[in-house]
């Protein structure tokens, strides 16, 4: 895993959950330093024992330099949060 990336680097977020539902929405949410939303995207998942669910962001022209946030929520609830660059 890493937290700096190159700015035509597309990026990647693994979200590893555990557990049982049968239904579930895992949402990622990608913000540049001034909170400026850059992507947001959610999949429906349905768990059944532990489970890797991937999200990632490209933008072809490149990203800004700067630091983001991705934010994972599960059933609209924050669940975690992970800080990274792009230098």
């Amino acid at each position: 895993a890493t937290t700096t990336f190159a700015p035509k680097d597309t990026i990647y977020a693994a979200v590893s959950t555990t557990g049982m539902a049968p239904s579930a929405v895992l949402n990622a949410k990608f913000t540049y330093q001034d909170g400026q939303t850059v992507n947001e995207s959610s999949q429906t998942i349905a768990p059944n024992g532990a489970a890797v669910t991937a999200f990632h962001i490209s933008k072809p022209d490149g990203w800004p330099t700067g630091n983001y946030k991705v934010e994972i929520s599960l059933d609209g609830t924050s669940v975690a949060s992970k800080d990274f660059s792009v230098q």
